[in-house]
């Protein structure tokens, strides 16, 4: 791997016990909704994202502030010069 070059994965890539939690939070009642998954895939995205809407009632707004790890860390490297 060279300086400024992102690492690639293979297709025989393990992650070794890492997990990827997904996690909402009910600002209102303060009661999180989480699930953890072996993958990150997008089909476990939706599917927490359906069990967010199975728990809150019809009647309630969801509005999702989605926070993407990789590009904030880039970002507050920037701010820090």
């Amino acid at each position: 791997m060279a300086p400024g070059v992102a690492e690639r994965r293979t297709h025989t890539y393990i992650r070794h016990g890492t997990t990827s939690l997904f996690a909402a939070l009910d600002i209102v009642t303060g009661a999180v909704i989480g699930k953890c998954y072996k993958r990150h895939r997008a089909t476990d995205f939706l599917d927490f994202l359906r069990q967010i809407d199975r728990a809150v009632p019809k009647e309630r707004d969801i509005h999702l502030v989605m926070d993407n790890y990789p590009s904030r860390k880039l970002w507050d490297r920037s701010v820090r010069g």
